[in-house]
């Protein structure tokens, strides 16, 4: 029994440190597998006409993180999502075809990805992957030569994004793709009147990252920070604006 409760406040303890909820929690595992799930079928029984086996790529369980874990985090909005397996798999393989050592080929893969994907504001971190796989993928990848591009990764990543698109939108709450707009709650508060804010803690921080749907990329601390800078920032422009009256 004494086991049983320290297991018990082992897990409280958990949840208490965690700032979604257990049914955010739930929502996106099972979204992230059917998502999975679906891909996988798609490709094993839908005869694309295409002249080899369509391949799934270890990649997109990645980017299934992003989707229905953090489907409000600009790294997992659609452009970065196929601009950033597609920019990132061309690169792989024009690597692959021109380096002839593997592991240098990969690395130099990886840093001219993320180089592009910078450059392309489609910043996505399961596209590293992808480039790793189309130089490190073997025989069958290439190949494949180009073909790898616009039909194996871009059938991989577009699947991925129209279920992102239908799975999250039937999840109240959640908005993908995000149109940087802002939560429900804002209008609600912007029309109603409030007192001088009082000090910000940790912990207020921590509540308001548990009111939204979907896992915010971002802890209490670096908002404290943000909210600290904005502070300082906005009692600096009060100050210049006093001086010049």
């Amino acid at each position: 029994m004494l086991k049983l409760n320290k297991w018990m406040d082992a897990v409280s303890s958990f949840y208490s440190h965690s700032s979604t909820s257990f049914r955010e929690q739930i929502i996106s595992s099972v979204t992230a597998c059917f998502a999975i799930l679906v891909l996988l079928l798609f490709v094993q029984y839908v005869d694309l006409g295409l002249p080899f086996k369509m391949l799934v790529l270890a990649s997109m369980g990645a980017s299934a993180f992003l989707l229905f874990v953090a489907p409000h985090s600009p790294l997992a909005q659609p452009w970065p999502v196929i601009g950033g397996h597609l920019v990132s798999a061309f690169i792989g393989v024009a690597c692959a075809q021109l380096i002839p050592e593997l592991p240098l080929a990969a690395a130099l893969a990886v840093l001219l990805s993320v180089f592009v994907m910078h450059i392309l504001h489609c910043l996505h971190p399961p596209s590293a992957a992808t480039a790793m796989i189309a130089v490190l993928g073997g025989p069958e990848v290439h190949a494949l030569g180009w073909q790898f591009c616009y039909e194996v990764v871009a059938i991989n990543a577009g699947l991925m994004v129209v279920m992102a698109i239908i799975f999250n939108n039937l999840v109240p709450g959640r908005r993908y793709p995000m149109r940087h707009t802002h939560h429900i709650h804002h209008e609600v508060f912007a029309q109603s009147e409030h007192n001088q804010y009082p000090a910000l803690t940790g912990e207020d921080f921590k509540w308001a990252l548990s009111q939204m749907d979907g896992l915010i990329d971002v802890t209490e601390e670096d908002l404290v920070d943000i909210y600290e800078f904005a502070v300082e920032r906005a009692e600096q422009r009060l100050q210049g604006a006093a001086s010049l009256n």
